[in-house]
């Protein structure tokens, strides 16, 4: 009871914050791209100190994140399924993950144009931001990392992973912020 109160927290810390920042930086008249790169900072934060503070620090206690976590006690959500549960509670703007290797084929980039993002960062990780007009939307992508080794080695061993050579401080993919023109 107490892992569910304690990633709801977390959870609602992060939309908080988005909450209350996403129309402040709507009300100061800031460009889009200002705006897409403020969003990914925020959630590139969050989730931060999801994987470095709460993940690590419920390891000790013997609680792991596990993508069942729901149907198990001792588990808590995934990193990714943090960012999407995040991102499923948001009105104003869309916020996943994408990959060119996701292990799920819903974590591909919708366009063509997130697609030909993602292939620049990838080929130069050391763009961290790409931010970019997509048909009636404005995107950003925020460069994803393999931050600790557990995020490798979870990715490593899913079945369903496509890749299987991850390693911490990897390029895994991209956070990604969509919303209209």
């Amino acid at each position: 009871m107490r892992r569910k109160v304690g990633v709801r927290t977390s959870v609602m810390t992060m939309l908080l914050a988005l909450s209350i920042a996403v129309p402040l930086v709507f009300a100061a008249d800031i460009s889009q791209e200002q705006t897409a790169k403020y969003i990914l900072a925020t959630v590139k934060a969050f989730r931060t100190v999801y994987v470095k503070g709460i993940i690590e620090q419920a390891k000790k206690a013997g609680i792991k994140p596990n993508e069942n976590w729901a149907k198990d006690d001792h588990a808590i959500m995934l990193p990714a399924q943090f960012v999407k549960a995040a991102g499923a509670e948001l009105k104003d703007f869309e916020l996943g993950l994408i990959g060119l290797t996701p292990i799920y084929k819903s974590n591909l980039p919708k366009t063509q144009a997130e697609t030909d993002a993602l292939k620049k960062m990838m080929a130069n990780p050391d763009q961290k931001v790409l931010t970019f007009a997509d048909g009636n939307q404005f995107k950003g992508l925020a460069a994803d990392f393999a931050i600790v080794q557990s995020c490798a080695d979870c990715h490593n061993a899913h079945p369903d992973s496509p890749k299987k050579d991850f390693k911490q401080g990897d390029l895994m993919g991209a956070i990604v912020v969509r919303f209209n023109k």
